[in-house]
Order: structure tokens, then C-alpha cells, then sequence
């Protein structure tokens, strides 16, 4: 998984995290099917709509500057062995979240950070008038599926980089775009609220929480009945990571919507709700505050971590595999435990609503959400490389990504629909072993370490009608009917969990924005990433404080030290961008 800045880090890996499951209603992710076809290696085939035949005679491998991977170095497994069999192609990765941001600093300078970029939309605003990035208009037109997003998706997302792109010339496709309406929120659980093992949370008597404190107390409680697994591994209420952080702390920023504040993509300084307020991160009132203090509070209590300061998010990754974490918050993370199998025991991750929450989600990113992929201005092949991206996004591409390959993780039924094998439930979880004849190796860690793609699976397969979320499939659904789907849902008296909050008046849906905010001038971008860092590293510092007022201590401190860093002039610029966002979903949410 990977970071999703916010776009990305759910980035994450969501996706990989939800390719295997199931469990509808308490489970998560996704995945569709296909058929592979792994073609002819040497051969010239012909790729696209309206394109000549392209000659894959010559091995390619393209270099991969990646914002959402987690991994960095060459493709391998079974992806690897597909693209290779497929196109003759190798994937080299670059990921700036393993080499460090300098990465992004020195290969921009250098005027080549890759042939294939998988970055954000404020660097895209950067490399478009630095002329390091492709101009796709006709390359675009001419695809057999990216084609078709054209007018309604990459159209309107490019045109809205007026400032560095007064022609509307497509530049870049939005990264996990949906293909539903700029308004329409699909999913069965917000994307981030809170979540506990079923089994323990009831071992505890399953007592209503009114509040976080209420929270801490169960999770208190959960960790000295739960304090090991069955093997021996230690459980930890909650679990930090340090890697995803950017502008601030990043498991801060997604507990704040839980109580109605989010940090909009490509702002540092502030956090913005449903009704457009704006609030700075340091106001003695912000949500950011308030979860700061959760966590201290629960470090306190002797319920953090104490791996936090210094794990990356692959080794929580591997926590939440073996079910050590007993608090989730990202809806994908059900995904590294929950099965189908552990479901019918009443064994699995599913949302703990609490009453004093409201939370913020963001509708479906129709046009995206917050990075793009782009080809490099001196690309090698650009068109093989659109050849490639082009598969991505059809329908064999998709279930590729999404699902695994069939016949392995699906099957086709007799109606036509595709349904998860026994295997496909669990080889993520258990990085099951995958044929010699799809590229052998285990089946997790063969899979595609972009860690990101153009269409998202919740666009509809033509062959099914389905959305590419396995999650989502009917057969999935009614596989799903397990103990803990029906406990649930008796205890909660709804489907699943989004369908709870909206009942219950919990949960503000806004019409998801990916535009262009405009990129930071080098004065604002000095003291961004020099306010950034003091407030990462403070935030650190006070969930980890000795007491309550060495923590007060260092609030009031950063309060006053980031006003010397130029704290005003951030987040006048911040204040800009997230009144563009207020404007825009007042106008999406007129036009619905």
C-alpha cells in the first residue's frame, strides 16, 4: 500500500490491500476478472484504436518516477511476467517515498524525472512550463480505451490548468477516477471512520461509544483481555507510521474526519469542512489539535505503539495481516485480515460507529484524486508506453489490477458473473504461492507496485455490469452473508456501514474536486516545507510527551515558531486553494 498524500497513500495500496477479500459489508475492497492473454512478447500487434501496428520486437524498459509506489526497483512476478509476455516491457520504478523527496528535486533539475510520472497535481503545474512533460492530446485520441474518457474525465481536468496550459492540451490523466457522477459516493463505508475486530470489540461487552474517550477505554479494555494472538504476537491498540506523513501528521489528518474536517489535497496549514470553514491547523480549536491529543491521551494509557516512531507502513502492513491492531481507520485496511472464511466465524474488522462523530467524505473522484499520470517530455517510445496504459484501463487491465488473473483469484459462473475463487479470498493475506506458469513467486508480492491507476475499480465491467470491486460483485455480496455481516448488521440495524451514518445524520457527503490550486511560488515553497517539517516533527513530539504539560508546552510553542517560519503567508496561500474547493462543490452540488 502506499501512501496516499492524501490521494495517493490511499494510496494505496488501498487498492492492492482490497484486491482479495470479500465481505461486503465488513470487509473491504475490490477486484474484477479477466482473461489473460499473454500475447506475444516479440511480436507487433496491433494496440490501439486507429494506430498502426506496434513493433515489440526490442525488450523496453521504461522508468517509472512514482509518488504512490512503495516499492522501487524492477517489476518482477507475476505483473512483470505479464507486461513482459504482453508488451516486452519492464517496469524500472522510481518511488520517492523510499528515496526520499529529494528525488523529485534532482531529476526534475536534471529535465528527466522519468518516461512514465506518476505525480501530484502541483508538480504537474511545475513540469508542464519547465517542458518535462508530454503533450498527449493526439496520442490520447487515438487509444482504443483511454479515448473514451476523454471529453467527460481528462478534458475538463487539463482545461483547468489554464495558467500552464492556455491551449487545454491533455497532459496528464487523474489517477483512480470513477466512472459513476461527480456527486455519487459508492462505497459501503466512508473512507476513513473507525473500525475494530468484531469478535474482541463484543468479547468486551460491545458497550455504545459516546465519544474517543469512550473509545480509549475499549480499546484499554480489548488490550488486556487481547493482548496477544493466537501465535504470540503482541497486539497494539493502535499502530502509527511515520513514512506517509507530508505536510503534517498523516494519521492525525484522517482521524480529523471523523469529526467533519479534512486537509484538502495540496494545502499544509489548514483544514476545511462541509460548510466551507476554514480552520488553521494550529487554532487552539482545530481538529487537528483535538486528535492530537487523542493519541497522547492513548499513549498515555499505554495503548500506542511503541514501534510507531520508527516502523514504515510496510511493517503495520504486516501487523494488520495478523491481526495485531485493534484499531483501523482507513476502510481498505479490512482488507489484510478479512476473508470470507473468517466471516462466517464472526471474524473480521467492521466499522464501530461512534455517536459524537460526523464525518466528511468525499463523493466518488470522478475526475480523480489529486495525482495524474503523465509521460515524460523525452520519453523513450512514447507509444508503446500509451499502448500500456491504454490496457490499464480495459477491461482485461482492469481485472488484471484489480483481481488478480482468472482462473486463479475469480472464475466466470454460469450467468456470466465473475465470482472469487477459494484461493483469490485469501492470496493476498497469504501471498499464496502463484503457478510457475504465470511468473511463480507469491501472488502479493508479484503484484503491480505502481501502486496506482487511471480508472479506479469502481467503473463498470461491460462483460458483468459490475463494478471492477470484487467487493461489489453480486456473488461477493451474497458470499458476504456470513455471521459477521448479518451480526453486524443486526446490531446496527442498516446494510453496511455508510448506509448507518446517512440513517443517523453522521456523515456529510461533498462533491469530490481534483483541479488544478495553482502551484506555490519558491518563497512559499521554502517555508511550506520548512513549516512542514517543524510540524511533523512537533506532532511526533507531542504524542509521544511525558505528560500533559510538557504537551501543552509544545503546542504553544509550534503556535508561536511557525508564525517566524512565515506561517502567514502559507496559509493565506492555502486559504486561496481551499476557497476554490468551497466554490467549486457549491457549484457541482447546484448542478446535480
Amino acid at each position: 500500500m502506499s501512501k496516499t498524500s492524501g490521494a495517493g497513500n490511499k494510496s494505496m495500496s488501498a487498492v492492492l490491500a482490497c484486491l482479495v477479500l470479500g465481505m461486503t459489508v465488513l470487509s473491504g475492497c475490490e477486484s474484477a476478472p479477466s482473461s489473460a492473454d499473454p500475447t506475444t512478447g516479440g511480436a507487433s500487434s496491433p494496440a490501439s484504436q486507429g494506430q498502426t501496428a506496434i513493433d515489440h520486437s526490442e525488450p523496453l524498459t521504461i522508468t517509472v518516477f512514482d509518488n504512490a509506489a512503495n516499492y522501487q526497483g524492477e517489476q518482477t512476478g507475476w505483473y512483470g511476467k505479464l507486461l513482459k509476455d504482453k508488451f516486452n516491457l519492464t517496469l524500472n520504478i522510481l518511488a520517492p517515498q523510499i528515496a526520499g523527496d529529494q528525488l523529485y528535486k534532482t531529476r526534475s533539475a536534471a529535465g528527466d524525472l522519468g518516461d512514465l510520472m506518476i505525480v501530484d497535481n502541483s508538480q504537474l503545474e511545475e513540469l508542464i512550463p519547465a517542458g518535462l512533460v508530454m503533450d498527449l492530446t493526439d496520442k490520447v485520441k487515438n487509444t482504443k480505451y483511454l479515448s473514451t474518457y476523454v471529453d467527460n474525465h481528462y478534458k475538463p481536468f487539463n482545461a483547468a490548468f489554464d495558467k500552464v496550459n492556455p491551449d487545454g492540451k491533455i497532459y496528464a490523466m487523474p489517477t483512480f477516477e470513477a466512472d459513476t457522477s461527480p456527486t455519487t459516493f459508492s462505497e459501503e463505508i466512508p473512507y476513513s471512520s473507525p473500525i475494530m475486530p468484531w469478535d474482541y470489540y463484543k468479547g468486551v461487552g460491545a458497550p455504545k461509544l459516546n465519544n474517543l474517550t469512550d473509545l480509549l477505554n475499549v480499546l484499554k479494555s480489548m488490550q488486556e483481555k487481547y493482548p496477544k494472538t493466537a501465535d504470540g504476537k503482541p497486539i497494539v491498540p493502535i499502530t502509527l507510521w511515520k513514512d506517509w506523513d507530508n505536510g503534517d501528521m498523516e494519521n492525525v489528518r484522517w482521524l480529523s474526519n471523523w469529526y467533519g474536517y479534512e486537509q484538502p489535497e495540496g494545502t499544509t496549514t489548514l483544514q476545511l469542512n462541509a460548510k466551507g470553514d476554514i480552520v488553521p491547523l494550529v487554532d487552539d480549536n482545530s481538529m487537528y489539535k483535538k486528535i492530537l491529543q487523542f493519541y497522547f491521551t492513548a499513549n498515555q494509557m499505554g495503548l500506542v505503539d511503541p514501534d510507531s516512531a520508527t516502523q514504515d507502513w510496510n511493517k503495520v502492513a504486516e501487523k494488520l495481516t495478523n491481526k495485531q491492531v485493534l484499531l483501523l481507520w482507513y476502510s481498505w485496511q479490512r482488507g489484510f485480515y478479512n476473508s470470507i472464511e473468517r466471516g462466517k466465524n464472526g471474524d473480521g474488522n467492521v466499522a464501530v460507529p461512534i455517536a459524537d462523530t460526523h464525518i466528511i467524505q468525499n463523493s466518488d473522484a470522478y475526475y480523480g484524486n489529486g495525482r495524474v499520470f503523465a509521460l515524460g517530455a523525452k520519453a523513450k517510445h512514447p507509444e508503446r508506453i500509451m499502448e500500456f496504459l491504454d490496457w490499464t484501463v480495459s477491461p482485461e487491465g482492469l481485472r488484471y489490477y484489480t483481481n488478480g488473473f482468472e482462473g486463479f483469484n475469480y472464475e466466470k459462473t454460469a450467468d456470466g458473473k465473475y465470482k472469487l475463487t477459494e484461493v483469490g479470498q485469501t492470496a493476498f493475506q497469504k501471498n499464496t504461492p502463484v503457478p510457475d506458469q504465470y511468473g511463480g513467486g507469491g501472488y502479493q508480492d508479484g503484484q503491480s507496485k505502481i501502486n496506482s491507476m487511471i480508472m479506479s475499480d469502481f467503473v463498470k465491467d461491460p462483460d458483468t455490469g459490475e463494478f471492477y470491486n470484487n467487493n461489489y460483485w453480486s456473488t461477493t455480496i451474497e458470499a458476504n452473508k456470513t455471521a459477521l455481516t448479518t451480526d453486524w448488521q443486526k446490531a446496527y440495524d442498516a446494510t453496511n456501514p455508510t448506509e448507518y451514518y446517512m440513517k443517523n445524520h453522521m456523515i456529510d457527503i461533498v462533491p469530490n474536486i481534483n483541479t488544478s490550486l495553482g502551484s506555490d511560488s519558491s518563497d512559499i515553497k521554502n517555508k511550506r516545507s520548512q513549516i512542514s517539517n517543524y510540524v511533523k516533527n512537533t506532532s511526533w513530539k507531542m504524542v509521544f510527551a511525558k505528560n500533559q504539560a510538557e504537551f501543552d508546552q509544545l503546542w504553544a510553542k509550534m503556535k508561536t515558531d511557525v508564525v517566524g517560519l512565515g506561517w502567514e503567508d502559507v496559509f493565506a496561500a492555502d486559504k486561496t486553494k481551499a476557497q476554490k474547493i468551497v466554490k467549486m462543490r457549491t457549484e457541482a452540488s447546484a448542478n446535480k
